[in-house]
Order: structure tokens, then C-alpha cells, then sequence
């Protein structure tokens, strides 16, 4: 096997102006980027997806907080970045899209197009099933979100996808116990082609999802998800928890059968919850592996590779950045993924669906950069710099 190419370090000579906490504006001298590779090098012993971002239209007539409009081309280029990485990608996910301003018809529309594109390479997709489709208000009954459930599953296998069974604004709503739980979780996981994903979304990243399993404390919430689960072990690939907390992923990773695997969906502590320890490891199911994909790729190439010491060298320094990109309002983080695929070239604007590029500050902004840049993160300076120069000048700041 050859060598994995290693991340290559320059020195930089390139600076711009950007605002500090106390409103002065400081010259920011960039670091010494850092070169991976653009495509997988070695092999992979961690399952690991990114709840890859939607492109927006941005010279589309449309009233952005109000109507999709989609560049297809440019969505389908960035999964197929993501893929040649050999990292999958999670599709139309509630924490990246779903209910936060992209409905069911445009959403299967992108698992459609998507799992097309991933068939001829033999690519790794999974999409989620909800029921965001079924307006809350008009949900009467436990019946109405098991066929809406139903419905979402069908499309999606109808297109050949594998899915990941999302949380449900709707059941937060009506479910009220164990059992109205069970029930869901129970019919439709008995109904799926293939197993699946299940995704414990905590209330940071969606208000409406408070109280899921029916109960506000997160000690019960797990028995009840563990259980249910359990039982269903033959028709659940894994479990994505995406509550923030690493100990609790952990306890809960060590209770699952061992025929389900954990995925992490802790954006804060991904490092050492990949890392894993001598009882278990969590394979990864990550928003910031949208905007850091090249050096997750290399990093857990590396860990394949016996190498935890490069793992950790290559991973760490992009935890502040997500944590930063994440921070709270959580359900906000993706203006930072999109507005770290704008700075690397892979989106030639900072628009996004839903006008959600207005959801965070120029000085969450200023910070994002000078994160991206210490982890080695910025994969053309140049054209980062350039990036951030005019958008700063559209806040004020001249360079």
C-alpha cells in the first residue's frame, strides 16, 4: 500500500482587516495553511457521513425566506466532493435542512437526484423520513403520524434510498407516553426494507422536538429509546444522537445491541467520541463534516491506519471551529457551513434558502474565519481571503 500523502504546511504572507469582540478592527495575519488530499488515501475503519448543505439559487426570482430555489448542479458537486473523500452523505436531514426552511416535495426531489448520483459509484446515502410534510396543527391522532411516516418511506425506497428515521415535530406533540412512542417506532421500523438510521434530535438544535419520548428527562428519554431499539435491533443499522453531550452518547453507545452501531451527531465533541476507548467507539453522522470533510477524511484514514496520534494532530484543531459554528442558537450552524463552502471555492456565493445567510453576526463570522484558518482549514488562502475581504466590506469594514 503506498504511503498516505501528509498534510503539507506553507507559510502566508496574507492579511485582512476584521472586527475584534470590542468593536476595534484588528489586521488579521493569516497562519500556515495546510494541504489534504482531495481524494480518500488508505481506508476507513469508521463509518462516517456529513449531512452534506443544499446550494441555493442566487440570481433565481423568488422570495427567499419564503420559496426553495435550488442550484442542483452545484448540490450534486459538492456530494460528489464529499463522496470521493469516502465519506457518505446524510440527505435532506432534519438538522441541515428539514424544517428549517426546505420542504417534503423539494426534499425528495434532493434524495432523488442525490441517490441517482450515488448509484453509479457505488456511493455511501442515506436520507431522512420524516412527517414535516403533515403540519403539526393538522396532526389529530397517533394514526395520522404513523401514515405520514409511511408515506415519506415509501417515496424514498420507491428511489432506491436507504432512510434515516428523523424525529417527528408532530409526535412530540401527540406522543404523551411510552407506549404511544413504542407504537410509532415499532410499526414503521417493522415496515422498512432495509434497516435504518434513528435520529435523536435534542431540542438545541429544534425547540419543537422538547420532551421527545414523551418525558423532559433525558435519564427516562433513553431507557425508552434504548428499549425500543433493542427490540428492533434487526431493523436499525445505527442510532445518530445529536444531544450534545458526549457522556451520555457514551452511556448510551455501551446499552445498544451489538448489532447497532452508535453514530455520533456531537458536533462538539466528535474527536474523542470517534476515538472511542477500550469499551466501543461511535462511527460519525456530522454536520461540520460538511465543512471540514478533507482533513475528517485524512484524519480518519490516519486512525485507520493505527496512526491516533495523527488522527488527533489533523481532528483537534477543528473542534474549536465547530463548536464556534455550532454554538448557540444551534439551530442556526448552517450559515457557517455554507459560509465555509463559500470561502474553499465550492459555491461561488454566500446565499442561502430561507435567507438564513442573515442568521449570524459579522463578528460570529470574523471569528469562523480565524478558526478555519488556525485548523489549516482555508483550502485556497488566496481565494478565502479575497472572500472574506468583500464581505466584511458589505458589513463596513473596508480592506
Amino acid at each position: 500500500m503506498n504511503k498516505p500523502v501528509m498534510p503539507t504546511s506553507t507559510g502566508s504572507t496574507l492579511s485582512l482587516k476584521l472586527p475584534k469582540p470590542d468593536r476595534s478592527i484588528e489586521t488579521y495575519r493569516l497562519a500556515a495553511s495546510r494541504t489534504f488530499p482531495a481524494k480518500l488515501e488508505g481506508t476507513l475503519n469508521r463509518i462516517a457521513f456529513s449531512a452534506a448543505h443544499i446550494v441555493a439559487d442566487p440570481l433565481a426570482e423568488c422570495d427567499p425566506w419564503l420559496n426553495q430555489t435550488i442550484d442542483w448542479d452545484r448540490t450534486i458537486a459538492f456530494r460528489e466532493h464529499v463522496w470521493d473523500l469516502g465519506l457518505g452523505v446524510a440527505e435532506a436531514m432534519d438538522t441541515a435542512q428539514r424544517g428549517m426552511g426546505m420542504d417534503w416535495p423539494t426534499s425528495l426531489e434532493l434524495i432523488t437526484r442525490s441517490v441517482a448520483a450515488a448509484k453509479p459509484r457505488g456511493a455511501l446515502v442515506f436520507s431522512g423520513a420524516g412527517t414535516d410534510h403533515l403540519a403539526v396543527e393538522d396532526a389529530r391522532s397517533i394514526d395520522d403520524v404513523i401514515k405520514a411516516y409511511e408515506q415519506q418511506f415509501e417515496a424514498i425506497e420507491k428511489v432506491g434510498g436507504r432512510i434515516i428515521l428523523m424525529a417527528s415535530r408532530a409526535l412530540a406533540k401527540l406522543g404523551k407516553s411510552t407506549e404511544d412512542y413504542g407504537r410509532v417506532y415499532d410499526r414503521i421500523l417493522s415496515q422498512s426494507a432495509q434497516p435504518v438510521i434513528i435520529h435523536w434530535l435534542g431540542d438545541m438544535f429544534d425547540p419543537a422536538l422538547a420532551n421527545y419520548w414523551g418525558t423532559p428527562s433525558l435519564d427516562t428519554a433513553m431507557d425508552i429509546a434504548v428499549d425500543v431499539i433493542n427490540r428492533n435491533a434487526a431493523k436499525v443499522d445505527g442510532v445518530k444522537v445529536s444531544l450534545l453531550d458526549a457522556q451520555r452518547e457514551i452511556d448510551m453507545r455501551r446499552r445498544l445491541d451489538p448489532k447497532v452501531k452508535m453514530y455520533t451527531g456531537d458536533d462538539f465533541n466528535y474527536a474523542e467520541l470517534i476515538a472511542g476507548d477500550d469499551k466501543g467507539f461511535s462511527h460519525a453522522l456530522l454536520g461540520i463534516f460538511d465543512a471540514i470533510a478533507p482533513a475528517a477524511s485524512y484524519a480518519l484514514s490516519r486512525l485507520a491506519a493505527g496512526d491516533e496520534a495523527g488522527f488527533h494532530d489533523v481532528l483537534g484543531p477543528t473542534v474549536p471551529l465547530s463548536r464556534h459554528i455550532f454554538k448557540a442558537p444551534t439551530r442556526f450552524y448552517k450559515t457557517g457551513i455554507v459560509f465555509m463552502a463559500y470561502l474553499n471555492g465550492h459555491q461561488d456565493h454566500f446565499t442561502m434558502i430561507g435567507g438564513q445567510e442573515s442568521t449570524r453576526s459579522t463578528q460570529h463570522l470574523a471569528e469562523l474565519f480565524r478558526l478555519a484558518d488556525k485548523a489549516g482549514l482555508l483550502a485556497n488562502p488566496e481565494l478565502a481571503t479575497q472572500r472574506m475581504k468583500a464581505i466584511m466590506a458589505t458589513r463596513g469594514i473596508e480592506a
